[in-house]
């Protein structure tokens, strides 16, 4: 599919990166009201689904990036905006991110699309949609895109398309990019809560020989990696999860009309997450490359009505290119 045009143009302010970054999360009010439903998996621990119901025939399932959960600002403006417009949402917090700790000693990771094949296939068996569309922000747009394209021939008829914004789609090159002194504040953000996850899991798990020392000195994802990652979920090595997990050989395979909306700016993504060559040549999978918005921003002005943009391009792709009518 051809290159989409953005039209995204913010105040001057929020043509800078991580301003428009951080202003969504520090700045926003946004809020949304669900109703939760833990459900039980195949491996005896359990996912909370937060919905947010208006009474639709299409649902749009969305998943929240690295550290997030439904109460994200972007999943709950998201959640509005779309609810607005007539489609029920069901936010999927990731295992450990509901704001309790899931019972296994494995939580998530950036390639973990067994996850969201059973929460698929969970609504699909027990919810009577016409139309699913599947939403996912930063790690869980490597989700959202790896699914689409991993199980491009098996997937339900009922799975209309997808949206991905801000996505690591390369997750090696895209860790070299987090490495640099620019993403330092970030890195730091993301380490206060995932080292202490890791801590209370090696707490909980006895047998999960922790090197607290090496934890405590870990400043990259790769250290992370080595320490829990690897051996957690059986991959050879940081290089091998890299590869296995990462979404970009996936894209060419998608066969659902999907867009992934890469911000130029975005200080956490390299150059390889800059799929044109793909989007040129594919049949389902869209791309755009806005000037600017930052990860996960978008935000256009100080003023809070006037920053839908992100929300609004979402709806619009819903409706223009996967055809559900609202």
């Amino acid at each position: 599919m051809p290159v989409f045009e953005s039209n995204f143009l913010p105040t001057i302010p929020f043509r800078n990166g991580h301003f428009n970054t951080m202003f969504r999360p520090l700045f926003m009010k946004d809020t949304a009201t669900y109703t939760r439903k833990r459900i039980t998996t195949w491996d005896h621990d359990f996912f909370d689904l937060d919905f947010s119901f208006v009474g639709s025939e299409t649902l749009a399932v969305l998943i929240h990036g690295l550290e997030g959960s439904s109460a994200s600002k972007y999943m709950a403006s998201n959640t509005n905006h779309l609810n607005s417009l007539g489609i029920d949402m069901v936010c999927f917090n990731l295992r450990g991110c509901s704001g309790e700790d899931n019972w296994l000693l494995s939580t998530y990771h950036s390639g973990k699309t067994e996850d969201v094949d059973f929460v698929v296939n969970y609504l699909l068996e027990n919810y009577n949609y016409k139309n699913i569309v599947i939403i996912g922000f930063s790690l869980g747009g490597n989700l959202t895109l790896k699914y689409l394209g991993e199980k491009s021939d098996a997937v339900s008829s009922t799975i209309k398309g997808g949206v991905a914004v801000s996505v690591p789609i390369d997750i090696a090159t895209a860790e070299q990019e987090m490495d640099k002194i620019k993403n330092k504040l970030y890195m730091e953000m993301f380490f206060k809560t995932m080292k202490n996850k890791i801590l209370e899991k090696a707490h909980k798990f006895p047998e999960y020989n922790l090197d607290k020392d090496k934890l405590f000195k870990a400043t990259k994802f790769k250290h992370l990696e080595y320490l829990y990652t690897v051996p957690v979920f059986g991959f050879e090595s940081p290089e091998d999860y890299w590869e296995k997990a990462s979404s970009k050989p996936y894209l060419l395979k998608i066969k659902k009309p999907t867009l992934l909306i890469n911000a130029k700016d975005d200080t956490f993504l390299s150059q390889e997450c800059y799929p044109y060559k793909e989007a040129e040549n594919s049949e389902f999978f869209f791309f755009e490359a806005p000037k600017y918005g930052g990860h996960v921003g978008f935000m256009t002005s100080f003023k809070p009505d006037e920053n839908r943009w992100l929300e609004h391009r979402i709806a619009r792709f819903i409706k223009e290119n996967i055809k559900i009518d609202f």
